[in-house]
């Protein structure tokens, strides 16, 4: 008799064990989904992975550089590196005016913004291009990009100021393609 209650006894305790493992792996599964929702939600709404294409922010960005930048950004200062659309293509730009400021650019190729010359570590000259009269007044709720390699960069001087809800994200990390 001490025989079939053992049996019944195992099969029984043989049973819970295939029962909690069966949870386990329920739980598993339903973390790991969590998990790739979460992980899908921050890397399209919160933070922007993109590599850069062409070299108008040469020689700060290069072509073929990954790019990460943030997407929850509001508002953008000065010499923010950003990434914004351009008929439907992503572009990658540094801010050099916002609303109401005044941007000149003089035939020998100074820049001025608000009537005080900007320089700093940009190397390439900034020449006036086809289609926009200087001084410029930027309009409100838009922002004027400059590429660094400013001889080659199609950016502001070409298509004019970028509405600021074109803007994707602002750039805070740059990997260099030759690292990867």
């Amino acid at each position: 008799m001490g025989m079939p209650t053992t049996k019944i006894s195992d099969i029984i305790n043989s049973r819970k064990d295939r029962i909690a493992i069966r949870k386990d792996y329920i739980g598993l599964f339903f973390r790991l989904i969590f998990l790739g929702v979460v992980g899908y939600l921050i890397f399209t709404q919160v933070f922007l992975v993109t590599q850069a294409k062409g070299m108008d922010m040469f020689p700060a960005i290069k072509d073929g550089d990954l790019i990460i930048g943030f997407r929850l950004q509001k508002t953008y200062q000065k010499g923010n590196i950003i990434t914004y659309r351009l008929d439907g293509e992503q572009k990658i730009g540094r801010i050099i005016a916002r609303e109401t400021d005044i941007v000149t650019i003089e035939e020998e190729g100074t820049l001025r913004i608000n009537g005080t010359v900007q320089s700093g570590e940009i190397m390439y000259p900034t020449y006036a291009k086809e289609g926009m009269s200087y001084p410029y007044n930027v309009p409100v709720d838009h922002v004027f990009v400059l590429g660094d390699y400013r001889t080659q960069a199609k950016d502001s001087r070409d298509v004019g100021p970028i509405p600021v809800e074109q803007v994707e994200g602002k750039v805070i990390t740059i990997l260099r393609r030759r690292g990867l």
